[in-house]
């Protein structure tokens, strides 16, 4: 199930050409996702800390960089997209159909769960610079999105990290030492990512270590595919 090489670019529509959907292109795609997922979480995690309602309701400062943060998410979630695609097709005709659902399923339910986070703390920050503020409401709303984002949306990104190890290793797609890691990764999101937020950005952190390794490293069997230079 090693990744594939697509049909020649000259029979190929101008957007489905090989350098759309080669390896490369799923290693841009991770690194843009995985880039844009941590700065978002970061900046997020340091404009919520000790922020209480009322320090967010009367900080507008806080509210601002929480909305910039938000403004990464779509972004973040078409590059997680395309890296997901890419990877699908580079596996082609001889995927493992059970991983590859769930590498498929989990990498969905994992990005919905991740906008509806975001469209919810959206809608917080609406409340908090309204003059209708409700410290209930707000409440309501963030054990809500914590909830979402630390106990299902980080479960499913450990199966996805899960699923996709499982089929690097068989495949040998990717370096035995990253697809191990991605084994303890998984590990951490579904212990730990509950109750240490912190240990949520091991998931865009391994994205983006996998998508180095994809740029840099060619898979077993195959010429070696990485930039010149």
């Amino acid at each position: 199930m090693t990744m594939r090489d697509s049909g020649p670019a000259a029979t190929a529509p101008p957007f489905i050409r090989p350098a759309w959907r080669s390896r490369r292109a799923a290693a841009v795609a991770g690194i843009v996702f995985a880039v844009l997922l941590i700065t978002a979480m970061i900046v997020t995690r340091l404009a919520l800390s000790g922020g209480s309602y009322e320090v967010l309701r009367d900080d507008p400062g806080r509210r601002t960089w929480i909305r910039a943060a938000l403004h990464l998410i779509p972004f973040a979630g078409i590059a997680f997209l395309w890296f997901v695609g890419v990877v699908r097709d580079q596996i082609g005709d001889v995927e493992d159909r059970l991983f590859s659902t769930v590498f498929l399923g989990s990498g969905l339910l994992f990005l919905a769960m991740l906008f509806v986070s975001a469209v919810t703390v959206s809608s917080m920050l609406e409340l908090l610079g309204g003059s209708n503020a409700n410290p209930d409401l707000w409440a309501f709303g963030r054990s809500n999105t914590q909830t979402l984002v630390s106990v299902y949306a980080m479960r499913m990104a450990a199966v996805f990290t899960l699923s996709v190890s499982t089929l690097a290793l068989r495949t040998e797609a990717l370096p035995r030492w990253v697809t191990y890691l991605g084994y303890l990764v998984a590990l951490v999101l579904i212990i730990a990512a509950g109750e240490h937020k912190w240990t949520q950005l091991v998931f865009p952190a391994w994205v983006l270590l996998v998508s180095l390794a994809i740029l840099l490293t060619a898979p077993a069997g195959q010429p070696d595919e990485r930039p010149d230079g």
